[in-house]
């Protein structure tokens, strides 16, 4: 009977032949090590490598898992863990200081008592590596029972500059006790926890959960088995630091490098993490999801669609250009039908894909997508949405993902809000200018400050000033609405300070305007009692009408050559020179080319 060699591998083999196939590979040193790449989920780059082991191709322990379960039942577990660490660290993949070799460490080694600390730097040091490139990883699978004697050694470790992992957390036995007594540098998550986490809630509330503590401890978490572009999405805008799996490099034996299209699906998704909140583009959605050729036939897609059973539907197109989509559930509706197979089986897929399909390109927003893509009859109201770059297919997107993503940025929005006025605050308006200076177009930003608050304050109590405070958000708001343009940002730093960011061609009209309004509605505010002077913050005695308002209006006319500082610095020039006049003015003046401003009045 002729076997293959995954047949021959399952063959059981005697407790004799077992102990001489462990002598043979020890006695020949016949095990080698691949190296899976770990990547940074921040930029796409290498972080590093975790060196795997495999025993003699063709071997009935060729299995890494079969060869150390063989060694430690023939009590040879640590002569093939020290032979299995020289190879790793021989054949190092590691380009440069910054990246990390990842060498796994059994619980059974830290316990051996023949186990050699020292050993590992020689190790290193013939290869020309140091301590600071090496990270043990303490598998999970096997229980640590002496927690006392095992931080005794990875500490003795940790003082040589070496780190520490845990690996396989979640897949059993102590993880938390392990994190807790072992304190290490990075937590691996199991694939157990990883697997389809984009369709299960309880599993992305564990990974919060373990984010959140990692943050606190100053611990990064490391994503294993990623299989998906889906799972890469969801684990990327988590926050998740590192990932590892098959979708981002298989075990080698050579240099690794990201995808290109992958990388910048990372760089794309990561603005969740960094951008929560802001304006956002169908295209920071879109997922890389199966194309067809209009001339494919429909028995193909068929069979991808039975082969690939969390696929929701593929993209039609022709030479690159979308022009058609089939949803799987209506396709095989249409096949089950009387004759479906004998008429459809070996037609062309662009007979039955649907010709109207909602096709946005990637810079539309994603607020706009979900008013066109719920607009759609009932019918085809979730469908996959495709996206473009420049008329060429770039992915697809489906509606539960476009209004998680509306979701999650309102609820992010209303989190860092300013909760007496419900603007925007710090966070969202540093986001908002920094935005605007990388898009490099003309805009202008206006500060707003109340003159004499406190005098107000004290004398009137802390609900008015409360009310007052709300009154010239109100001011500000409704004279953007008049005056400014869509999509013009009104923030609230705090206090009394106000800020409003405008691409309007006309500034100054909407100084005059929110000065106007403001002036026209403050008087409200006061008793009948009278009073002929307003107190400064010194407490000096001021002659004053009571609280005006005072503007700095910052016209930004080149964008690429002005930074968040000097927008400041102007501003709290200006913000002295309109404090230096009596009533609600504006001081302008612009960055990034020479013009003089001056205190204006209304």
């Amino acid at each position: 009977m002729v076997m293959t060699i995954e047949q021959m591998t399952e063959q059981p083999i005697d407790g004799l032949a077992l102990h001489s196939e462990l002598q043979h590979i020890l006695h020949q040193q016949a095990v080698t090590s691949v190296y899976q790449p770990i990547i940074s989920l921040k930029d796409g780059t290498v972080f590093g490598y975790e060196a795997l082991t495999r025993g003699p191709e063709g071997s009935p322990l060729q299995s890494p898992l079969k060869l150390f379960a063989a060694a430690e039942s023939e009590g040879l577990l640590y002569p093939l863990d020290r032979l299995a660490r020289a190879k790793a660290i021989q054949g190092a993949l590691t380009r440069t200081e910054e990246e990390m070799l990842f060498l796994n460490l059994s619980a059974e080694i830290l316990n051996d008592p023949q186990f050699e600390p020292g050993r590992t730097l020689e190790l290193l040091e013939q290869r020309g590596l140091t301590p600071g490139n090496v990270v043990f990883e303490i598998t999970e699978r096997s229980s640590i029972e002496d927690f006392d004697a095992a931080k005794s050694i990875l500490d003795h470790y940790r003082q040589q500059g070496y780190r520490i992992a845990i690996d396989d957390a979640g897949a059993g036995y102590s993880s938390l006790q392990a994190i807790a007594e072992l304190q290490p540098d990075f937590i691996k998550i199991d694939r157990s926890l990883i697997k389809d986490i984009h369709r299960h809630k309880t599993k992305e509330y564990i990974l919060e959960t373990m984010l959140s503590f990692a943050e606190k401890l100053g611990i990064h978490l490391i994503a294993e088995g990623i299989e998906s572009a889906e799972e890469l999405m969801k684990l990327t805008r988590m926050g998740v630091h590192f990932g590892q799996g098959f979708l981002l490099g298989r075990p080698g034996t050579e240099q690794a490098q990201l995808q290109p299209e992958l990388k910048n699906y990372i760089l794309l998704h990561r603005k969740f993490v960094e951008t929560a909140g802001s304006f956002w583009a169908i295209g920071d959605l879109s997922i890389p999801y199966q194309s067809f050729e209009n001339s494919t036939p429909i028995s193909t897609v068929a069979g991808y669609f039975k082969k690939n059973a969390n696929a929701l539907g593929v993209a039609v197109v022709s030479d690159g250009v979308p022009i058609g989509l089939i949803m799987r559930d209506r396709l095989f509706q249409q096949l089950a039908g009387q004759y479906g197979y004998s008429l459809f089986w070996n037609r062309p897929i662009d007979q039955v894909m649907d010709t109207s399909p909602l096709i946005v390109d990637e810079q539309m927003s994603v607020e706009e997508v979900s008013q066109l893509a719920t607009s759609r009859d009932i019918q085809n109201l979730y469908d996959l949405v495709i996206i473009t770059s420049k008329g060429r297919m770039l992915g697809m997107s489906s509606i539960r993902s476009i209004l998680e993503c509306i979701t999650n940025a309102r609820m992010e929005s209303a989190k860092v809000a300013n909760p007496l006025t419900g603007l925007p605050g710090n966070l969202q308006i540093y986001r908002e200018l920094s935005k605007r200076l990388t898009d490099k177009k003309p805009f202008s930003v206006i500060y707003a400050d109340l003159d004499y608050f406190k005098w107000f304050n004290d004398r009137y109590g802390f609900q008015k000033g409360d009310q007052l405070i709300q009154f010239t958000a109100d001011c500000i708001q409704q004279a953007m609405g008049v005056l400014g343009l869509p999509f013009d940002f009104v923030g609230h730093i705090g206090g009394d300070d106000f800020i409003a960011i405008t691409a309007s061609e006309e500034p100054e009209k909407l100084c005059g305007e929110i000065l106007r309004r403001f002036d026209a509605g403050v008087k409200m505010f006061y008793n009948e009692d009278d009073w002929t002077y307003v107190e400064d913050r010194q407490g000096n005695r001021i002659d004053s009408d009571g609280v005006t308002l005072s503007l700095s209006l910052v016209v930004c006319k080149a964008a690429a050559a002005v930074t968040p500082e000097q927008i400041s610095e102007t501003a709290a020039k200006l913000k002295k020179q309109s404090k230096a006049h009596r009533g609600s003015v504006f001081s302008s003046d612009a960055v990034g080319v020479p013009e003089d401003g001056g205190p204006l009045e209304i």
